[in-house]
């Protein structure tokens, strides 16, 4: 699974996978801004085959966080 986020955001954000470390914030770290969030989540939705509310949202801050967070979502 966290093979597949890492793919999306490498696509989406244009960076290189070796910048997306588990931990590196999305904001500070690799300069994700809220344009790129929708789209990001708009993706992450698609891919998973699931919804996410605000509140799920608010906590996508590194990798590992989107990874529990869609991970409670799909019962993985």
């Amino acid at each position: 699974m966290k093979e597949k986020i890492k793919n999306i955001l490498v696509t989406l954000l244009k960076v290189k996978p070796e910048e997306l470390k588990d931990d590196v914030s999305l904001q500070d770290g690799i300069g994700v801004d809220s344009t790129e969030m929708v789209e990001t989540v708009i993706a992450l939705e698609k891919a998973f085959g699931t919804k996410l509310n605000p509140k799920e949202i608010t906590k996508f801050s590194t990798i590992n966080d989107i990874e529990k967070v869609i991970s409670s979502k799909i019962g993985r």
